[in-house]
């Protein structure tokens, strides 16, 4: 075809204006609808990008989900900007990246300058009631979807297991993941040489976790230490956010430590209170989790705060994933990091699947949330409803509900 509407290449990308306002309408209605964190972030989007537009096969989907699950940084937001490189090079990179935190940034200023001019936020708990159990549906059916690709073997379903029983017992999510990848790696280099049985592996692999959640403590408090960043507004708040975002591994929660030991403890330039109002905001709007950076931001040092805090804590995964990228089909082609790949992909499955049992515990309270759950998942699996319905129609049902 002539001019800026290319078809896919054989690398994936489609170049020019059209494979760039795809990125930018899909990536923006992600980063408006997408409630429930990143795991629920990275469900909607392989709806979206493997099963509904079919522009990654399951099998690249899973290991760009493993990739960025080693990473610092926020894992859907690193899925967005590897989507939008495969599709479009470059500049696909930051128009999905950027169009993924926009609203959630912008929505969060909005809420910020309330807060600052107000003293409060909004009570969005009557849609909330009915988000959250539709999220989980969410989770659960890509869950699904994910699983019958990721179980290339019995080694990789028991590791994935394994690593779903460590999440749920306290074991560090990027720990339970290296350790998944290394016993895959193991596992796979012993069957090559036959220098072990079935019996024998399965004690490996449960060697290999007993050892990895003895090392929890020791790595967290590592992690600890490296939280401990400096900062005094602008460049220094900067400065603060850039190393967050360059060292954060795990969840969006994992961002409150940082916070209570930097911003609170150590610099005083938030009270506990206003932190928690913080994580509050970043719990009820879409997007990723640090946008909350923008909430900070603009509470400590107004408009200018917000901008360098939100530029600076997502600026190190634009750059993480310009790397990374390029490299992943070369991990495939050695027989160790393919294996050590499989394992991991495994495991994050394994790990999504711990968060749909912890999320429903806390969000299927009563018969109204369950029925939400129960419904959105039927529809999910039996009529494939794509997910920005799946989270509308829980919203509203949610809100209808409350009024019985």
């Amino acid at each position: 075809m002539k001019g800026n509407n290319m078809e896919p290449t054989d690398n994936g990308h489609r170049r020019g204006r059209s494979g760039l306002l795809e990125l930018l309408l899909l990536f923006l209605k992600l980063g408006t609808i997408g409630f429930g964190g990143p795991v629920a972030h990275i469900a909607m989007m392989e709806d979206e990008v493997v099963n509904r537009r079919r522009w990654l096969s399951r099998d690249r989907f899973l290991d760009l989900v493993g990739a960025t699950n080693l990473i610092p940084g926020p894992n859907s937001t690193e899925m967005a900007i590897h989507i939008g490189y495969i599709r479009a090079g470059l500049w696909g990179l930051v128009v999905a990246g950027v169009s993924f935190i926009l609203p959630a940034v912008l929505i969060t200023a909005v809420v910020a300058w309330m807060y600052v001019e107000f003293g409060t936020t909004p009570s969005v708990q009557p849609f909330l009631s009915g988000i959250k159990p539709a999220v989980i549906a969410v989770i659960a059916v890509a869950v699904f979807r994910l699983s019958k690709t990721a179980a290339k073997s019995t080694e990789v379903i028991l590791i994935g297991i394994g690593v779903a029983a460590a999440s749920l017992a306290g074991l560090n999510e990027i720990i339970a993941l290296f350790a998944g990848g290394v016993c895959g790696m193991i596992l796979a280099g012993l069957k090559r040489t036959g220098a072990i049985g079935k019996a024998g592996w399965i004690a490996v692999l449960t060697g290999s976790m007993t050892v990895a959640l003895q090392r929890t403590e020791a790595l967290a408090s590592v992690a600890a230490a490296v939280a401990q960043s400096a900062g005094v507004p602008l460049w220094k708040l900067g400065v603060f956010f850039l190393k967050v975002g360059a060292v954060l591994y795990g969840s969006g929660y994992v961002l409150v430590a940082f916070l209570e030991g930097g911003l609170v403890k150590e610099y005083g330039w938030l009270t506990s209170r206003q932190l928690l109002d913080a994580v509050a905001i970043g719990q009820f709007t879409p997007g990723p989790v640090l946008s909350t950076a923008t909430f900070v931001g603009y509470v400590v040092s107004g408009t200018a705060g917000a901008l360098v805090a939100t530029v600076a804590i997502f600026l190190p995964s634009f750059l993480v994933v310009l790397v990374l990228n390029p490299l992943i089909p070369r991990l495939r082609a050695s027989k160790a990091m393919s294996a050590f790949l499989d394992a991991v992909n495994a495991s994050a499955i394994g790990l999504m699947a711990a968060v749909v049992i912890q999320l429903a515990y806390a969000a299927v309270v009563d018969w109204r949330t369950l029925l939400i759950a129960v419904a959105a998942l039927a529809a999910g699996l039996r009529f494939k409803l794509n997910a920005a319905w799946l989270v509308a129609g829980g919203s509203v049902t949610g809100w209808l509900l409350q009024l019985l």
